[in-house]
């Protein structure tokens, strides 16, 4: 079990959930994610992710097979590639997992794997992790909404201007 802001990982049952509801991962994103979070903090290459996810002689687009992967596992976390949370991207060379992972049994690590120095460190640390999480997810909120006024008030200046050149004669 591998917990991460406001999600649980769940291995041996095969489910990742989001503040205790389940959320559908197809079965490669699924082992990637997995893969990923068991090297939380260190670079996993593309060819690294090619072994793990595919067998040797496995034909498959593999570069589009990743990228869609990475889009799956960012869009069931409402992650963004731009300003990542939990998955970087390192260009032309892979990817890292970036938020703090609490392992369960094992104890809380750090993203770099390192184990935290107290308990309330740890706490501290996740609450922090969750209130960026919210916070950047709610600036997204807000950038969409700006961007629907935006688009509402042009609608709203064309159709004006429209019925002006119209019915202005």
């Amino acid at each position: 079990m591998y917990r991460f802001g406001q999600f649980e990982l769940d291995v041996d049952a095969g489910e990742f959930r989001h503040n205790g509801r389940r959320v559908k991962l197809q079965p490669q994103p699924f082992k990637l994610l997995v893969f990923l979070i068991r090297r939380a903090g260190s670079l996993v290459s593309r060819d690294d992710i090619r072994a793990e996810l595919w067998e040797e002689g496995t034909f498959v687009d593999f570069e589009q097979a990743v990228n869609f992967a990475i889009k799956q596992i960012r869009d069931a976390m409402g992650d963004s590639a731009d300003h990542p949370l939990y998955i970087e991207t390192v260009p032309r060379r892979g990817y890292r997992f970036i938020a703090p992972v609490d392992t369960g049994a094992r104890g809380v690590h750090t993203s770099a794997g390192r184990a935290p120095e107290s308990t309330t460190t740890v706490r501290l640390q996740k609450a922090l992790w969750t209130n960026i999480a919210e916070l950047r997810l709610a600036d997204a909120r807000r950038q969409r909404l700006i961007r629907i006024a935006i688009a509402g008030a042009i609608l709203i200046v064309v159709a004006f201007a429209t019925y002006v050149l119209v019915y202005a004669r």
